[in-house]
């Protein structure tokens, strides 16, 4: 992975101004999942073009790297919160997908460079008609499920959504579906079958085109993360997506994203890596008619035309480079 990242790194240093050559540019966007080195070449066009540089943030470094484990050794930590400081200074702008990313980012940058800039999706592109499979469609049809749509790795809390598994086998027609693929999904089979978990379904992966679909016929939609500091600042990506959806939302995680859900009045959150609250949310969910599900799904919906809106956010950003 490192040599990846480093690999990355040392080609855009070497090919981006040859096969850029004679091209002037007015502005450089680089959005920035992990690893943030990505953005070292830009910086190297943003001198050879004298263009406005500006860095979306998607991931806190060097605070991710230690949340996440890959990286323990406090030296390291340093250094890597020294090369972060070298390449936000080398930016023109720093947009942040949170409000609480902006003191973290602050904390190797200038302030006045930091501008809240959060993530969307397009809810407007036509999408081909994806079936989805009839064992899975007869399930979220006949079940009450509770579906999780995403990478299902290290820090999506999947221990405790066994646990819950566990303790809701026995209720009836309510079902745990998680959806995708990930380091952690032959773990899960083989606690599904160590465990004779019935209600947990592991269908794997999907197009993104066949996911509207599947969370029409979700009964709420849930999204969880470590307890971990780095993720309380997060709004993880699949907010907005489920926001769109207009179905309600379990959120089980602290922080920016279960303030937003309970702030769109979306849904229900429990805190992050806790699973008889957890527990407890999904039986509420379940006690509610389906009036107030409905409810909960258009107050979602009207919070991402009004906060998240594509068309919206496309006309900040061109203002915010052209500034």
């Amino acid at each position: 992975m490192v040599l990846n990242y480093l690999s990355f790194v040392i080609a855009g240093l070497a090919l981006f101004p040859w096969l850029l050559r004679k091209r002037e540019f007015d502005a450089i966007l680089v959005f920035a999942p992990s690893p943030i080195t990505q953005a070292i070449p830009a910086i190297a066009l943003k001198w050879l073009k004298k263009a406005h540089l500006a860095l979306w943030i998607q991931d806190l470094w060097p605070e991710s790297l230690a949340a996440t484990g890959f990286v323990k050794n406090r030296f390291l930590l340093k250094v890597v919160g020294s090369l972060v400081r070298s390449i936000y200074s080398g930016c023109d702008r720093l947009l942040v997908q949170s409000h609480a990313f902006i003191d973290p980012v602050a904390h190797y940058a200038a302030r006045d460079k930091i501008v809240y800039y959060p993530n969307s999706i397009d809810t407007f592109s036509p999408r081909a008609d994806v079936p989805i499979p009839h064992e899975l469609s007869s399930v979220l049809e006949q079940n009450f499920c509770v579906v999780f749509a995403g990478n299902l790795g290290t820090a999506q809390a999947l221990d405790t959504l066994l646990q819950v598994a566990i303790q809701l086998r026995d209720e009836g027609d309510i079902r745990l579906v998680l959806i995708g693929s990930g380091s952690r999904l032959d773990w899960l089979k083989a606690q599904k079958q160590a465990h004779g978990l019935d209600n947990l379904i592991l269908p794997g992966r999907f197009p993104a085109e066949a996911m509207p679909g599947i969370f029409s016929r979700s009964a709420a939609l849930l999204v969880s993360l470590n307890d971990e500091r780095i993720f309380s600042q997060t709004i993880p990506s699949k907010i907005q997506a489920y926001l769109a959806a207009g179905r309600p939302i379990i959120a089980c995680l602290n922080g920016e994203g279960a303030r937003i859900v309970l702030e769109a009045r979306a849904g229900l959150s429990s805190p992050a890596e806790q699973v008889s609250p957890l527990v407890a949310a999904i039986r509420e969910m379940h006690s509610l008619d389906e009036v107030e599900r409905e409810t909960m799904g258009r107050s979602g919906r009207a919070y991402f035309e009004q906060h998240f809106d594509m068309g919206n956010q496309v006309r900040r950003l061109i203002d915010l480079l052209q500034r």
